[in-house]
């Protein structure tokens, strides 16, 4: 068979309108009805079973590869072992991801696509030591040379290689610890492969028993499988994992917004002519609007509400002449809590680190929400730092675990209440929460997620949408 496996990819915490359905069911601003990335990649991959053997390809969900070749060429995954694509890219984009050391005789400046075999895989690898392993290229235009590296994407392994995966999967029983797909398969092939990698634990989220012992087992179990690379020289990557990146790709870029025809309003209802902006099925009644550089998507504007600049509205039932500020993240879920359905807002800044971790709740200091200390946020709300409380089993308190945003019984009040804390911390000025108030973190509501609740939501703007179209 030939199988695509499109992995999570994390919790998305860097990201997180897309943890609770997963990054691969994350909007795109195309199609009517909206497509999503499952559709986008499986238009970018057509092509691509008629010239495969059975295998394996593997990918991630919040990148978009783009690539141009001729009429007669076709990318092959009909080669023994591992076949990856691969990506010119800046050195400092090769820090973050993979990047292959090339056997150097093999290439040639002209063509947009080459069959080339690796010698080595460097994961996250320093500047350093990608000119020390000889994986930085030249590239001469005039009198310029342009350094850069091939970075990795996605990948195929075919079915005999698969099986072996297989069997030492038997062998070893449940798994303890988390493999990684890409660092832990790729730098075991090549001919220069050393197995160093299997002790650097520096990308590891948290250090697992075992890991090194398995790791060393799949370096041995791999070793000598070749490590084919198809170097598409006339290609882009574009990541959407982040805030950031999502902002700029789907409201800024366009570079990105004309390759695919992104749409500043897709499948949506009375959105105003703003093309610096991006709604994705959404429902905007008269008189609201949202500021250049935001990104809407699944959620009900009241009249008169409005979002500021910069900023990510997910999943939210804005009320009546509600103003969202600049460069703010809000997503709302539905959450099961004590044998009843209630809702949950979250809300950072655009830029927060989600995933910085500090000692306990004494140090929660160093954490900033909305470029405020922890503290300053704890005192708008009439709140003793003391009472804070950090759910899940792993040491350390993060904005992740910190349950700091109220449940409540409905969508509207939620949203509105979460927005009244966040503007009192920007504001400076105090409000007091409802006595009995529940707070739950972003990761404990995942945990409590009531997904037919959410869905709902979103089948209600996609008939509410249907039948304005059908009205109008």
């Amino acid at each position: 068979m030939r199988v695509i496996l499109i992995h999570a990819g994390g919790f998305s915490q860097r990201l997180p309108s897309a943890s609770a359905l997963g990054k691969i069911f994350t909007a795109v601003p195309l199609g009517d009805p909206l497509y999503q990335m499952l559709d986008l990649k499986l238009a970018m991959y057509v092509d691509f079973p008629s010239h495969m053997k059975p295998g394996v390809l593997v990918t991630c969900a919040d990148d978009i590869e783009l690539y141009s070749i001729t009429e007669d060429e076709n990318v092959r995954f009909d080669r023994p072992g591992f076949t990856a694509l691969a990506h010119p890219s800046p050195l400092s984009i090769g820090t973050t991801h993979g990047v292959f050391v090339l056997d150097s005789c093999e290439r040639s400046s002209h063509s947009g696509m080459e069959n080339s075999s690796c010698l080595r895989f460097l994961h996250k690898p320093s500047i350093k030591k990608m000119q020390e392993s000889g994986a930085v290229c030249k590239r001469q235009s005039g009198d310029t040379v342009t350094e850069f590296v091939y970075t990795d994407s996605t990948y195929f392994i075919d079915f005999e290689t698969v099986k072996t995966l297989l069997n030492l999967l038997k062998e070893l029983g449940p798994m303890h610890c988390e493999i990684d797909a890409y660092g832990d398969f790729l730098q075991a092939l090549g001919p220069n492969a050393t197995i160093e990698y299997t002790s650097n634990t520096a990308n590891v989220t948290k250090e697992e028993r075992g890991l090194v012992e398995i790791r060393q087992k799949i370096f041995h179990l791999l070793q000598g499988t070749p490590l084919n690379v198809i170097l598409l020289n006339n290609s882009k990557f574009y990541h959407i994992g982040t805030t950031s990146e999502y902002l700029f790709h789907l409201t800024e870029d366009v570079a990105l917004r004309s390759e695919l025809g992104f749409l500043s309003s897709a499948f949506s209802a009375h959105v105003g002519e703003n093309s610096r902006c991006c709604v994705m099925c959404s429902v905007f009644d008269p008189g609201c609007s949202a500021g250049a550089g935001s990104v809407v998507e699944y959620s009900r504007l009241e009249a008169g509400a409005s979002v500021g600049k910069g900023s990510i509205i997910s999943s939210c039932w804005v009320g009546l002449g509600l103003s969202v500020p600049d460069a703010v993240f809000m997503h709302s879920l539905c959450v099961n809590h004590q044998d009843h359905v209630g809702f949950v807002t979250v809300a950072f800044g655009i830029n927060d680190d989600l995933k910085r971790s500090v000692d306990g709740p004494a140090s929660m200091e160093k954490l900033k929400l909305f470029g405020s200390s922890m503290a300053t946020c704890l005192s708008c709300w009439g709140m003793e730092s003391e009472v804070l409380r950090s759910s899940g089993d792993l040491p350390g308190c993060s904005l992740w675990n910190a349950c700091l945003f109220p449940v409540c019984s409905d969508q509207q009040s939620s949203f509105s209440l979460s927005l009244e804390m966040l503007r009192a911390v920007l504001n400076g000025s105090t409000i007091a929460l409802p006595k009995g108030t529940i707070l739950m973190s972003m990761q404990e509501s995942l945990q409590s997620k009531n997904l037919e609740g959410m869905l709902k939501f979103r089948t209600e703007l996609y008939n509410d949408i249907t039948q304005r179209r059908l009205s109008s």
